[in-house]
């Protein structure tokens, strides 16, 4: 498996994204396209050709899973692992997350030095 390189993630609260984008930046020396909304990830995400997606679960507009559904139609991230980061996630991860190729739930709050290891934990879990 190639290794985990390339991140998009997509939060609405700035204070948040700065925290996970600075914690995978530094900490894993990952690129990360740090996007505020569905809308900013789409129009961006064909040139950056991310490994892994990292989507808020709760946005307004339009949330992590009609995102997720979005991107599935970009032949850039049809197929890309994806997570979701979710203060409201259910004990298991639900059959139609699964089949949108969302791997795991990150619940918040969460540790963001932490992070870098879950992410590249759930990356691993795909090879």
């Amino acid at each position: 498996m190639p290794e985990l390189r390339k991140v998009l993630y997509v939060e609405d609260d700035p204070g948040i994204r700065e925290i996970v984008t600075v914690s995978l930046t530094t900490l894993a020396g990952l690129e990360v396209l740090a996007c505020a909304s569905a809308a900013e990830a789409l129009a961006g995400v064909e040139q950056f050709a991310p490994d892994l997606l990292l989507l808020d679960y709760m946005m307004p507009e339009v949330d992590g899973v009609a995102a997720l559904k979005a991107l599935r139609r970009i032949p850039a991230t049809s197929t890309t692992p994806a997570l979701l980061v979710t203060a409201v996630a259910p004990s298991a991860l639900p059959p139609e997350l699964a089949d949108l190729g969302v791997i795991e739930l990150i619940r918040k709050p969460f540790d963001p030095l932490d992070l870098p290891n879950v992410l590249q934990n759930a990356w691993e879990s795909q090879g």
